[in-house]
């Protein structure tokens, strides 16, 4: 008899679960939609999420989809009040967040339109510091610096965009990547720990170093970083 209703508990609660991952996502015409300060028609954060806080500071464009267990937030902790300054998280249209991402900012982050990340990606606009050498680092003042990620950028698994970075216009972060402050230009790929550009297009001669013939992009960043065939990194 035990057995018989473990059973049945387990198919029930399986079964709530089925039904709360396809319908208990936070849809642009739901009350917790309406916390946020804006969320644009068609867009989506999965169920369940993991982590999410400060939405008076964060808006998000039409057509957007963010995965599930994502940690989505502005400011420390939650119902912290940042004022009037503006957004802290500015995630545009058609774009999509993979599972289990994280976008975390205390000063300014923003993703332009068609915005693609794989899972697991952290973005953040804050970093601890070290300068003290009599104080835990955990316990030190940290810093903050915008990030901006151009439209039609993306981002590969497990990457992590640290505070300043300033992605252009369709670029690509290699998974994995650690992608440290400074500015990488339009159509730039990115690859490496720390992230390095290792192929960029310019308008007369092409993408430097050129896609082998038959060879995907990705399969070819990957190539030029493993193989040393790495241009300079930006300024810091």
């Amino acid at each position: 008899m035990g057995i018989r209703v473990s059973r049945l508990v387990s198919w029930i609660l399986r079964g709530l679960w089925s039904w709360a991952r396809r319908h208990a996502d936070i849809r642009a015409d739901s009350r917790a939609a309406r916390r946020f300060a804006a969320y644009g028609t068609g867009t989506s954060i999965a169920f369940p999420p993991a982590t999410v806080f400060g939405e008076p500071w964060i808006a998000l464009g039409a057509h957007t989809l963010v995965g599930a267990d994502i940690t989505l937030t502005a400011g420390m902790v939650p119902g912290q009040e940042l004022g009037t300054g503006g957004l802290l998280i500015r995630i545009g249209d058609g774009c999509t967040i993979g599972r289990g991402s994280h976008v975390v900012a205390h000063c300014s982050i923003e993703l332009g339109d068609d915005v693609f990340t794989g899972p697991y990606v952290y973005i953040t606009d804050q970093n601890h510091v070290y300068t003290d050498v009599d104080v835990p680092v955990g316990r030190q003042w940290p810093a903050d610096d915008p990030v901006r990620i151009g439209d039609g950028t993306w981002i590969g698994a497990n990457a992590v965009v640290l505070p300043g970075v300033r992605l252009g216009r369709n670029c690509v972060v290699a998974a994995g990547s650690v992608v440290r402050p400074g500015d990488y230009p339009d159509h730039s790929v990115v690859a490496g720990i720390p992230g390095k550009i290792v192929r960029r297009y310019h308008p007369e001669a092409g993408w430097v170093p050129p896609l082998r013939s038959g060879a995907s992009e990705g399969d070819e960043s990957a190539s030029a970083h493993v193989n040393g065939g790495s241009m300079a990194p930006p300024e810091v």
